[in-house]
Order: C-alpha cells, then structure tokens, then sequence
C-alpha cells in the first residue's frame, strides 16, 4: 500500500487562464462578425458624397438594387406593395427617419418613384445613403 505523504494534498486552485483566452477569442470573433451580420444581404452599389452623415440604426431602410428589386427592411415587397408595408412601420412611430440606399446605376426616376410613395405611406424624415469619401 502506497502511503501519502504531507506533500500530495490535492490542488484547489482552479486556473482560469484557459478560460480567459476562449471568453476573449469569442469576444473578438463576435465584435468581427456583427457588423457583417447586422449589414444585410442586399447587395448594393450607394454613390459616394463628401457631406455623408451616419445615422442611427434604429429606421427604415429601402433599398432599390442595380436589377430594379425594391426591398423595406431587408424584405423584398416590390414598388405595389411597398406603401401598405411602409404605413405599416410607420401606423406606430410616424418620426421614423426613412433612408433609401439605391445602388449608384439605379435610374433617376426609380428613386423619385420611391420618395413620393415614402410620402404618400406618410414618412415625414426622408434621407438618401450616399458613402462618404475621403474628402472633406
């Protein structure tokens, strides 16, 4: 029979610092995926402008891409059902900023057609995305 000694007592500590290196690899991993998931998956080319301002998330997004496909907050609804659906957000909150991203080749008249159905639905804030440039 083996006899323990004073010395083997048993370990109590517990080391964190495997633990530690996951959280903060996790905590990278997330901090890099989120803006991608939180982007979209509408493809759009947006003209760029040296006067872009940045804007709060917290709208409604219309986006009209290169193929003419007319999308409110990431759903594809068309230009027909586009009014019902923006009274719709806006039947709750009508200080709503609308945004329109229109990729750069849409035809000028698409983005008018859009604005004047935003202010039939009863958008009261309407503001076009444009990509800011490297000048000021």
């Amino acid at each position: 029979m083996r006899r323990y000694r004073v010395d083997d007592k048993i370990i109590s500590d517990i080391n964190i610092t495997p633990l530690t290196d996951v959280a903060l690899v996790l905590l990278i991993i997330f901090m890099v995926t989120t803006p991608m998931i939180l982007a979209g998956g509408i493809n759009v080319k947006l003209p760029t402008a040296t006067t872009a301002d940045t804007t709060p998330q917290r709208n409604i997004t219309i986006s009209i891409t290169r193929d003419g496909k007319v999308y409110l907050n990431d759903r594809e609804t068309g230009f027909d059902g586009l009014q019902p659906a923006l009274e719709q957000f806006l039947k709750n909150e009508k200080d709503k900023t609308v945004i329109l991203n229109a990729d750069k080749s849409v035809m000028h008249g698409q983005v008018v057609r859009v604005l004047d159905i935003a202010k039939k639905a009863g958008a009261v804030k309407l503001a076009i995305a444009a990509e800011r440039t490297g000048d000021n």
